[in-house]
């Protein structure tokens, strides 16, 4: 059984930091490029956040480059999304997603290009 569960989220002030983590289980973790997205109240899913299956690619929204770092361990079979510089702009459910393509390394993490998702982590930056 798949599974991806994000933890880490809460409510913060803006300009705090936040660590959020995805632990997966019931696939081939160290093969499938990762990535994190987000859900404002009203709005749309959005990308923030790519890596690739072997951690050496990244790739981020350009509303985020600077503040927001992603990483994975591929021997805990875990990716995180380190958040920096909170804005109450970040706020919204945070969703992990594993993709479609197997030891992809390119910069494309479109919607319906993600295989298994997990149900999400609430950030909420108050100002």
């Amino acid at each position: 059984q798949v599974q991806l569960v994000e933890s880490g989220g809460g409510l913060v002030q803006a300009g705090d930091s936040l660590r959020l983590s995805c632990a997966a289980s019931g696939f081939a973790f160290s093969v499938y490029p990762m990535g994190w997205f987000r859900q404002a109240p009203g709005k749309e899913r959005e990308f923030v956040a790519g890596i690739s299956w072997n951690g050496g690619r990244l790739y981020y929204a350009d509303s985020v480059k600077g503040r927001l770092t992603i990483s994975r361990d591929n021997s805990k079979n875990t990716v995180y999304l380190q958040m920096n510089s909170l804005k109450p702009e970040d706020t919204a459910v945070y969703y992990c997603a594993a993709h479609r393509q197997s030891l992809y390394s390119g910069s494309l993490f479109p919607l319906d290009g993600m295989r298994y998702w997990g149900k999400g982590t609430l950030v909420t930056v108050s100002s």
